[in-house]
């Protein structure tokens, strides 16, 4: 393995003296180091190239944020010369020219640069020039973040607004992010964040705001760490009033009960804190208050065959109201329900009955159009043996008697409708060509007087 390398380092070496251009002979693996404070850093170098067939000649540089450059080694494969006042914090490993830093501080944060020279034995006067730049940042870990929420106490929804504050004792290049009831909130209307997403504005407060929040922090050498939940309560309502009963029968805002019969009512409605109730009692000459709370009990033996009730619904805190009215009516819902039940059965044998006398109307007319439709009497004349179509012509002067008789006309298919022929004229017909003829016949050769055709 290691006589490979060394033969694809010296193929590279040929083609970057030839060429100019190809390998790379030195490798770094990161342009970006995130240092920790406190601790240590290597900036490792890789060497591509038989470094005991060259020589070497270079400097790590580090030049600082604030634009100041410093020299901290000059070196060559053979010795080494380190600034004085880094003496004691770097270590500089020969012969790969790698470069490590003890003990971080925030001003070793900055670039580094590496100048390397390095000219071949068997090339004597060609010196290959190497140049790499790292980016070293120096953070100190985040420590578990605290927020803070005013005002402290509870805020009433559309007249109010919350800030939140999240910060930590430690940490540099801290990435804040929010969460309510563990889902990541993001800026909108009525969401407003800081550059650096420290502080949050709810404004206004609003019924879907309240939850549990809590802060988010992390920068690039430490994980996230979350604060603890703090929970944000809002003051609304009334929303959503109803009116229910689990008695009698409920059409729309209607309620139906039996007389003599004893009902609850209840009253509800989504609010923060819980609403005070008042039930009202409504008629074209007064209305009165009949009592407080979220419960009415009604006793329908005390009341008039129909009356009207209204539920309504006050927030002390938030100052809003809402109301529900309804309408009783004290009534046999026996005889309701079966009045129901009779109409309903009524209406289904009527519709029952009607659907099969179409049904068997039009299986009778199907079956009448069959057996006797024009053209199908016709085709069956038409297929009779051919010696019973071939019978002697009678032209009606053979025997007058014959002649007498009721005659009934027919018309053509297709010229009338075909309706006003009987089964049992056209049965007769012999052929479609003898109708015209037989008709003829019968009128042209009616004997004079009946006397002569029956001495005949």
């Amino acid at each position: 393995m290691e006589a490979t390398r060394t033969t694809v380092l010296c193929v590279c070496s040929v083609l970057f003296v030839l060429t100019d251009v190809g390998c790379e002979l030195i490798h770094i693996r990161s342009s970006v180091h995130h240092g920790t404070k406190g601790k240590d850093l290597l900036l490792s170098v890789d060497a591509r190239f038989p470094l005991d067939e060259a020589e070497i000649q270079g400097t790590w540089s580090h030049t600082k944020v604030s634009g100041a450059s410093t020299t901290l080694v000059t070196f060559t494969k053979d010795s080494k010369i380190i600034d004085m006042t880094y003496r004691k914090r770097l270590d500089f490993r020969e012969p790969n020219a790698s470069l490590s830093i003890r003990n971080l501080k925030e001003d070793d944060e900055g670039y580094y640069k590496l100048s390397l020279n390095i000219e071949f034995r068997n090339e004597k006067g060609k010196v290959k020039k190497e140049e790499r730049t790292i980016h070293v940042t120096v953070d100190e870990p985040v420590s578990r973040p605290i927020i803070e929420k005013k005002p402290s106490h509870t805020v009433i929804e559309d007249k109010a607004n919350v800030t939140w504050t999240c910060s930590v004792e430690k940490g540099t290049r801290v990435v804040f992010r929010w969460l309510r009831d563990n889902v990541s909130l993001t800026a909108s209307e009525r969401y407003h964040f800081t550059q650096d997403k420290s502080m949050l504005l709810i404004s206004p407060v609003r019924k879907e705001d309240k939850g549990t929040y809590l802060c988010a922090v992390s920068n690039p050498v430490s994980q996230i760490i979350e604060s603890r939940g703090v929970e944000l309560n809002v003051y609304y309502g009334p929303y959503n009033l109803q009116v229910n009963s689990v008695q009698g029968l409920r059409t729309g805002k209607v309620f139906t009960i039996n007389p003599g019969e004893l009902v609850y009512f209840e009253c509800q409605a989504d609010s923060n804190p819980p609403n005070s109730y008042v039930w009202i009692s409504k008629s074209p000459n007064a209305t009165k208050i009949i009592t407080t709370g979220p419960q009415l009990q009604v006793k329908s033996n005390e009341l008039a065959q129909t009356e009207d009730y209204l539920c309504r619904a006050f927030n002390n805190v938030t100052k809003k109201q809402d109301e529900a009215q309804f309408t009783l009516v004290v009534a046999n819902l026996r005889t309701v329900k079966e009045k129901y039940t009779h109409d309903g059965r009524s209406m289904s044998l009527l519709a029952v009955i009607a659907v099969c006398s179409f049904i068997i109307g039009f299986m009778l007319l199907f079956l009448f159009r069959r057996a006797c439709h024009p053209k199908r009497v016709l085709m069956n004349i038409y297929n009779r043996p051919f010696s019973e179509q071939k019978r002697p012509h009678r032209s009606g002067h053979e025997d007058a008697a014959e002649d007498f008789g009721i005659y009934e006309f027919v018309s053509i298919p297709g010229k009338m409708d075909s309706t006003q022929a009987s089964c049992k004229s056209l049965a007769r017909l012999e052929s479609i060509q003898d109708m015209h003829t037989t008709i003829y016949d019968v009128i042209r050769h009616v004997p004079e007087s009946p006397s002569a055709s029956l001495l005949k």
